[in-house]
């Protein structure tokens, strides 16, 4: 699997994405989004699977449940989770090994949004 690096919406849309190129930078705005508002901290507990601890709101769990759906609809290779406990609030995003590229620029979005290392 290989990213394309000349991709409307970054260096880590896939080639196996099928959503339009014209789609691909409004979608990557609502990663960015989704991210920069939420993400409070993360986890790589395996190379294949990244668990985002986000900001517990019933908004927050909304906005990720969609994009989540919207996501699975051009590239189905993602599996997400997204679990709500008491002033919690987990987003795990799991993908097949071919797909670690993409795994990688989404745990760097993360640190990013943090201000961290991935």
């Amino acid at each position: 699997m290989e990213l394309n690096e000349n991709a409307p919406g970054g260096t880590w849309v896939p080639d196996a994405c099928t959503l339009p190129a014209a789609d691909r930078l409004p979608r990557a705005a609502e990663f960015d989004g989704l991210f920069a508002d939420a993400v409070r901290g993360f986890e790589r507990a395996e190379p294949a699977r990244l668990r985002l601890d986000l900001q517990p709101s019933p908004q927050l769990a909304g906005r990720a449940a969609e994009l989540m759906v919207a996501e699975t609809g051009c590239c189905s290779f993602f599996t997400f989770s997204l679990t709500a406990a008491t002033d919690r609030l987990a987003l795990e995003i799991s993908v097949p090994a071919q797909y670690l590229g993409v795994l990688d620029a989404l745990a760097e979005l993360a640190a990013a949004a943090i201000g961290t290392a991935a």
